[in-house]
């Protein structure tokens, strides 16, 4: 089982070890589509991902429709999320860094006429000023110069308009168990299993940098964009590896994925959360 090495609370800056990483990561159209495939079944994974695509489609409703730029789109299961859940009503363009990806999502959105995809970094986006309506970037700031991210969000967001965000919680118990505990001890039962030559446990260097929220909320303000709502979400009180006996016997989330975020004293069992922001008209 490969994973990835501890992440840890930073400022988001890149290096070339780190963007080493995250590139080795999504090479292969089998790297996309394994990532895809871990979002399926009763997995924790699927279950964050369930959390997380119900807290963007709850932003959304009540958002601006037009042009919608999803960074970091990955194989673009948003993307045809939203083809499908919206039909007619966004103009989507995609980017990520990793051209399997992109492949990945010109498959999944084949057909589609109101899509465009291309591959391009958040730090370094190839679109005009003010462009879109609305910008998600959903896990993609750990992965990058969160800062130089948020200022090219900011860019190419027209005055007022919605800008979406997602993080892992460095605080959530989950994460702190995960990246401390449960990664490490990994680490550990690899090293002794390839002494005996069978090693099946891994963890990777991922090049994940999460960030507070209270600092998010700082950095994206210093950009011009004003926080309008915060909730957490893939709220549980479960740490790896408990959870995944747990969440595969029980399967309530998928059927009730409002009862897995919270914007009060639970948020932070949250193993995640999303910060939705207007761009300043003054900005």
């Amino acid at each position: 089982m490969a994973l990835s090495r501890m992440a840890r609370a930073w400022d988001g800056t890149r290096s070339p070890a780190r963007d080493a990483a995250v590139a080795a990561q999504y090479l292969t159209p089998d790297d996309a589509a394994r990532y895809a495939a871990s979002y399926e079944g009763r997995r924790p994974a699927a279950r964050y991902y369930c959390s997380r695509l119900h807290v963007i489609d709850e932003a959304l409703r009540a958002g601006p429709r037009g042009r919608l730029l999803d960074v970091g789109c990955g194989p673009g299961m948003l993307v045809r999320h939203l083809l499908d859940t919206h039909p007619g009503e966004f103009r989507i363009t995609g980017c990520d860094l990793s051209p399997a990806m992109i492949d990945a999502a010109a498959d999944r959105t084949k057909g589609s006429e109101d899509v465009e995809l291309t591959v391009a970094r958040v730090e370094q986006m190839p679109f005009p000023d003010q462009h879109f309506d609305v910008v998600v970037a959903m896990g993609v700031l750990e992965y990058s110069d969160a800062d130089a991210g948020l200022r090219e969000i900011a860019r190419v967001v027209r005055p007022g308009g919605l800008v979406l965000v997602t993080m892992l919680n460095p605080l959530s118990p989950y994460r702190v168990a995960e990246w401390f505990v449960y990664w490490p001890l990994l680490r550990v039962l690899g090293r002794v299993e390839r002494l005996f030559g069978a090693q099946r446990h891994a963890a990777d260097t991922s090049g994940i940098r999460a960030i507070r929220s209270g600092r998010l909320r700082r950095m994206m303000r210093a950009h011009g964009l004003t926080t309008v709502d915060s909730v957490h979400y893939d709220v549980t009180p479960l740490v790896p590896p408990l959870d995944r006996p747990v969440r595969r016997w029980s399967a309530r989330w998928r059927d009730h994925p409002e009862e897995t975020v919270s914007r009060g004293a639970r948020r932070w069992l949250g193993t995640a959360y999303l910060l939705s922001a207007r761009r300043d008209n003054g900005a």
